[in-house]
């Protein structure tokens, strides 16, 4: 028998557009609506080529409006529409946010389920580009204290090709964040053709020593701790979180429970961030595995840098394994 074929590698941005390009293909109710989406392909060209396959009709060109982009999806989601808007850049989602937070996380609930919200809204986000406040920006924490939100986040191809398709299905609203500074990093498109659960972190790689817990941008960072702990003779687990809301904490406190100590790491600051609300739960279940308190590494306090000083701002593998080393000394 002849083996199969290796699962084609595309750039996370790529593995995208073949994801949109999926859902369109197989639901006639799903549009894409955006800010120079269609005849652009998008500031990042996530969208490139969609209009000239599926029209003017499903890949829509909007006004320079966040507000009137959601508000607008609402409608078309209330008459059997699967909406899929993007935000141009992250810092531009808030002239939406009262769409977002006040409507669109409230009317599944307000009507007992009876109107479902089935739109999902793209969220380029994160540093990394060499670009200043607005372009730069992680509001994940915002949407994910929202009840009536779901949040995710891929940190790969094979994710963000799988997990925006599951993201269109889902009759909730779904913020979906993707990480702008890994578009170019290339990946397979499936992890052995597995079918996993939107919800689920999924473990990257077995360790013994300490669990290391990220998503989004912050995840290849995370890998590369591990490598370099791995030459140290310690043993990272690393988990990509996935979703933000709902957390899957089962999954997190499993290794947590096997190594004792919790690093989280995420680009937004640590301040109310998913790592405090992450490393509360964690404390909760698993206070008498703890060998040390959780760590968590983050941004800062203050608003994103000019570029030239951006990667004093962003977290490194130098500030992980910093954060491993305290957690080992503890």
């Amino acid at each position: 028998m002849t083996a199969a074929p290796a699962p084609e590698a595309l750039p996370l941005g790529r593995a995208l557009n073949a994801g949109l390009r999926q859902a369109l293909h197989r639901d006639p109710k799903v549009v894409l609506m955006g800010e120079d989406i269609g005849t652009l392909g998008g500031v990042f060209r996530i969208t490139d080529g969609l209009l000239a396959d599926f029209g003017s009709g499903r890949v829509i060109d909007t006004p320079l409006a966040e507000s009137g982009i959601i508000g607008t999806a609402i409608g078309l989601a209330m008459r059997g529409y699967r909406p899929v808007c993007e935000i141009q850049f992250d810092g531009f989602i808030y002239p939406a946010f009262d769409q977002i937070v006040s409507q669109l996380a409230k009317l599944r609930y307000r009507t007992g389920g009876a109107v479902a919200m089935p739109i999902t809204i793209r969220v380029p986000y994160g540093g990394g580009i060499g670009a200043i406040e607005h372009h730069s920006e992680s509001p994940e924490g915002y949407f994910a204290a929202t009840a009536g939100l779901r949040v995710v986040t891929c940190s790969n191809a094979a994710d963000a090709y799988q997990m925006i398709q599951q993201a269109i299905a889902c009759d909730d609203p779904v913020l979906f964040f993707e990480p702008k500074r890994r578009y170019w990093e290339k990946g397979p498109l499936s992890y052995n053709g597995d079918d996993y659960p939107l919800h689920r972190a999924r473990v990257l790689t077995p360790g013994e020593t300490a669990t290391l817990v990220s998503y989004g941008p912050l995840v290849t960072v995370a890998l590369q701790a591990a490598e370099a702990a791995r030459d140290e003779g310690k043993s990272l687990e690393v988990i990509d979180l996935r979703s933000l809301a709902p957390l899957d904490t089962e999954t997190v406190a499993t290794s947590v429970r096997k190594t004792g100590r919790l690093i989280i790491a995420h680009e937004a600051p640590v301040f109310l961030g998913i790592g405090a609300e992450l490393a509360a739960r964690i404390t909760e279940r698993c206070f008498y595995h703890l060998e040390a308190p959780v760590a968590r590494v983050g941004g800062f306090g203050l608003p994103y840098p000019p570029a030239k000083v951006e990667h004093h701002y962003l977290p490194d593998v130098d500030r992980i394994l910093a954060a491993v080393d305290a957690a080992l000394t503890a």
